[in-house]
């Protein structure tokens, strides 16, 4: 039998950085930081792509690129209202892998695995391995949306729904095309921005020829994530007819600053990605640090609007457990 090589994203998947104190060390920071990095990378492990770290500023432990990825002890306090599923979303899962909380689209975790692991994910400690179908068992939640004539948009998610093989997402997604009440295909991704490599032409061969309308929502939380390649992958993907948001998260630390918020906003447009969301933290274990207070959060976007054109400034949202949609700040 032929061996088929992994093609340059997954090589680069493969090979990101799942060591504390390899991350230390390529970004010069001195081994004062090594015992909380240890600590946190116990709670959750590190995942870094040498691409994202490319665009670390080195010996700088303040990067707000590294803030979302290094672990810190800060993870074991525990604080009050921080838990393991802030969303509740083990309430809404009618089938292995199938979340369905919001009128009229649900969520398919497509693949438990990420390209790199931000640390407040609100998702840090999802039980993935009860919630990864497997193809016979994707036939349980693709007959749940075919039974249900109010779903019109399909949701990809994860873990990071990019990470799965073009193989398996083709399949998918052609699924998803024969059911005729079916009008968007809307996909939750990282992996474009982290590996600007994945949107290669295997990605654009099954993404082209579905007859969905095609929604790639990105999340970017800071200017310096978008490099040339980053721009690049994301012209690829607006010329195979999907349009490009983006939701970022507000971080003490990364952005919560108004010129750091605006100077995102303009970088995304100038990518031809709009800005979306801007959520206010998801109050999961392990993130509390990351917290920014929500007066102030009202604040920083009063502040964007007095700086940028609407159409540049993120809806300030929180995502309530049991609420039909994202409630606004």
């Amino acid at each position: 039998m032929p061996v088929i090589l992994p093609s340059a994203w997954q090589a680069q998947l493969s090979g990101a950085i799942r060591d504390p104190r390899e991350l230390c060390r390529r970004l010069g920071l001195d081994d004062s930081w090594l015992p909380g990095a240890e600590h946190g990378h116990a709670l959750f492990e590190v995942r870094v792509p040498e691409a994202f770290l490319a665009r670390m500023r080195h010996g700088d432990p303040d990067d707000p690129l590294l803030r979302q990825v290094l672990p810190l002890a800060a993870e074991s306090e525990v604080v009050p209202g921080y838990v393991a599923d802030p969303l509740s979303e083990a309430d809404h899962t009618p089938a292995r892998g199938l979340i369905h909380k919001y009128t009229g689209r649900v969520l398919l975790i497509t693949s438990p695995a990420c390209a790199v692991n931000c640390r407040y994910c609100f998702r840090r400690q999802f039980p993935y391995e009860e919630n990864t179908p497997s193809r016979s068992q994707w036939e349980t939640s693709l007959e749940h949306l075919s039974g249900d004539t109010s779903i019109s948009e399909a949701i990809l998610s994860g873990g990071d729904p990019l990470a799965a093989s073009d193989r398996q997402l083709a399949w998918l997604v052609e699924r998803l095309d024969a059911i005729p009440h079916l009008k968007r295909l809307r996909i939750h991704t990282r992996l474009p921005v982290v590996i600007p490599d994945r949107v290669d032409d295997a990605l654009l061969e099954w993404l082209g020829a579905t007859r969905l309308q095609k929604v790639v929502v990105l999340h970017i939380n800071h200017a310096n994530e978008i490099d040339d390649a980053v721009v690049e992958a994301c012209e690829r993907l607006k010329a195979a007819g999907v349009t490009l948001l983006n939701q970022s998260v507000l971080l003490r630390g990364v952005n919560d600053g108004v010129d750091a918020l605006a100077a995102l906003s303009e970088r995304l447009f100038e990518a031809g990605v709009l800005p979306y969301y801007l959520h206010v933290l998801d109050p999961v274990a392990g993130a509390a640090h990351f917290d920014v207070p929500d007066e102030e959060a009202r604040g920083l976007v009063a502040g964007l609007r007095d700086v940028l054109p609407g159409f540049l400034v993120p809806k300030l949202v929180r995502e309530i457990p049991g609420g039909a949609s994202k409630a606004p700040l």
